[in-house]
């Protein structure tokens, strides 16, 4: 699966998503700064992974900053983008699940190298709910996207 990863600074938790996918098989896609590299904005980099889930380029994004809030509301701002703050994996199943969330978004600053597993692995784990309830909120998520385009 090609993930969309995207931080605004290069925090140890970064490099340690981007193992975890690579071990898990995934490509990342990353928006960022290099090892070392300047800080970058996190509107900036957070609104490039979540174009990439939105056009297609990547089936789903996880995205920093250093509380994960910032990242989760500039995901959101992208149409047909479901970003969910997830601070534990229950979240992270239920976003997937029930909200087919597509972009997990994380802090920098409280996701230690174990939680940040147990996250993934819920969010990459939990297939998508398919029963006419979850189908028609979905539904009304999309169509909340549509008149955004419109306003």
């Amino acid at each position: 699966m090609r993930v969309a990863v995207s931080a605004d600074e290069r925090a140890p938790i970064v490099d340690a998503a981007l193992a975890w996918l690579a071990a898990a098989g995934h490509e990342a896609l990353y928006f960022g700064p290099a090892p070392g590299g300047e800080d970058q904005d996190w509107p900036v980099v957070t609104r490039a992974a979540a174009a990439a889930v939105a056009r297609g380029e990547a089936e789903v994004g996880v995205v920093f900053c250093f509380t994960g809030t910032g990242a989760s509301i500039a995901a959101n701002k992208v149409p047909g983008v479901r970003a969910a703050l997830c601070g534990d994996a229950e979240t992270a199943r239920g976003a997937r699940k029930w909200n087919h969330a597509n972009v997990v978004a994380l802090s920098i600053r409280l996701t230690s190298p174990p939680l940040l597993g147990e996250i993934l692995a819920a969010f990459f784990g939990e297939p998508l709910s398919e029963d006419d309830w979850n189908r028609r909120q979905i539904a009304r998520l999309a169509a909340l996207d549509r008149a955004r385009a419109h306003d």
